[in-house]
């Protein structure tokens, strides 16, 4: 993905909407105002990884979380304060999300470097790439220039971000609203080709997915049971499990291998071979051509992050990614 591509793919569908077509994000943003910015921000997250192979999958969730809430405006960031509720405590987020502090590093090497100049927005969307490159995944251009948002939505996080749980059909409906098609629902899917999930989240396939006490028919009997070893029944709710088993550290398409073999780890990846002819389509696709995959997850990386960013004037540059600023 080249700048000019990257560049184009932004401009296209900002510089079409009547709300900001006057201004339209570009990996240069910050080549006058703040040129050492992407340095600083892959310094920042290469040290992080380096210390936690899992922050990867982690810094890469929180640009997600991020961008299906309010679009991608850094509201997932802020704490609770005054008339603010924060995402962090969603269903989707309680408990699981993480690597604030590691965005918190950034945000304050940036801060002595180019004072209220680079956005949280921004820096969640470097972070995620820089996150994909260390696991080996594709590298893109990222477009620049988001502001941050002065609220957030708690019900937005509950209810926009896709569960492990939801039918197929809800995901495609939470994916399409936001303007994202059924290739970039695979692909971004993807995703959990790095990271863990924990047991509270998946147990429901291994003992009564259906309301009947059995397992998940579509769940690879073998892997069910060297799962339970580890998720009772009942208890060891946080205990963590590789999405992708065969290459847990590695960005690559081994998650479409394993959901091939019926060992996707959550319901919502097992789905996407069992409920949709489309979908499966492109799993086979992806799990035969990992170049394509990787090109894929770039294009849909970029589509993802264009949504609905707060440009211009709207929004602000916060000082602190927890709070918005006093005036």
């Amino acid at each position: 993905m080249g700048v000019s591509m990257g560049f184009f793919v932004v401009f296209l569908v900002l510089v079409s909407s009547p709300l900001c077509f006057s201004y339209y994000l570009y990996p240069q943003f910050y080549e006058h105002s703040c040129p050492q910015a992407q340095e600083i921000v892959k310094s920042v997250v290469a040290k992080a990884v380096a210390k936690e192979t899992r922050m990867a999958a982690s810094l890469l969730r929180l640009h997600f979380h991020d961008c299906f809430v309010k679009g991608c405006d850094g509201s997932l960031l802020l704490d609770s304060s005054g008339t603010i509720v924060s995402e962090k405590r969603s269903n989707a987020n309680r408990n699981s999300a993480r690597g604030f502090e590691v965005i918190d590093e950034i945000k304050s090497e940036l801060e002595k470097a180019c004072p209220q100049t680079v956005s949280c927005a921004d820096t969640l969307a470097l972070a995620a790439r820089d996150s994909t490159l260390l696991a080996g995944g594709p590298y893109w251009e990222v477009p620049l220039g988001r502001r941050d948002s002065r609220s957030a939505s708690l019900s937005g996080s509950n209810n926009n971000i896709p569960a492990p749980n939801n039918t197929l059909q809800t995901i495609i409906t939470k994916f399409k609203l936001l303007k994202l098609d059924l290739t970039d629902l695979v692909a971004l899917s993807g995703s959990h080709t790095i990271g863990s999930a924990r047991c509270t989240v998946f147990r429901q396939r291994l003992y009564n997915q259906s309301g009947n006490g059995q397992p998940d028919s579509s769940l690879d009997a073998t892997y069910a049971a060297q799962l339970r070893m580890g998720c009772p029944s009942s208890g060891g709710d946080n205990n963590l499990f590789p999405l992708d088993f065969v290459t847990p550290a590695k960005f690559d398409n081994y998650y479409f291998k394993n959901i091939l073999a019926s060992k996707g780890l959550l319901n919502s990846d097992q789905v996407l071979f069992t409920k949709s002819e489309a979908t499966m389509e492109l799993v086979k696709q992806f799990a035969e051509n990992n170049e394509l995959f990787l090109e894929q997850f770039a294009k849909s990386m970029l589509k993802m992050g264009n949504i609905t960013p707060l440009t211009g004037h709207r929004g602000e540059i916060r000082k602190n990614c927890r709070r918005v600023n006093k005036y």
